[in-house]
């Protein structure tokens, strides 16, 4: 790792998920900051929102939608994708990865709108 690779995927960090990433310890974040973010993210030819289009869908089809929560919150976030458009993908997906997990993808999009909701209340 130099501090120009580390750099550059704090920076992508930042970018994807709509937060000012610090660095972290240990050789999980040196690999995620130094190879995923410095090097995958960073790669032409796909734009963030296709990278987290893909992301959606393989997290969808694993059942993780607590790490798809982070990526619905980012994407809302950079306003790369809307309410309509991220039920669309949970609809969508349940047709090639199943409806169970289609709909968990649904659900975990309506537990972000819900809290991003309450959290503008207050």
């Amino acid at each position: 790792m130099t501090d120009e690779t580390r750099r550059r995927g704090l920076e992508m960090m930042s970018k994807v998920y709509g937060w000012e990433m610090q660095d972290g310890p240990g050789e999980h974040f040196a690999v995620t900051a130094d190879h995923l973010f410095a090097n995958i993210w960073t790669r032409p030819g796909l734009t963030i929102r296709d990278r987290r289009l893909l992301l959606l869908g393989a997290l969808t089809a694993q059942g993780a939608t607590d790490i798809a929560e982070i990526q619905i919150e980012a994407a809302l976030k950079n306003e790369e994708l809307d309410e309509q458009q991220l039920r669309e993908i949970a609809l969508f997906l349940c047709h090639y990865v199943g409806w169970p997990l289609g709909s968990k993808l649904d659900n975990a999009v309506g537990a972000v709108l819900q809290r991003r909701k309450a959290a503008a209340r207050t």
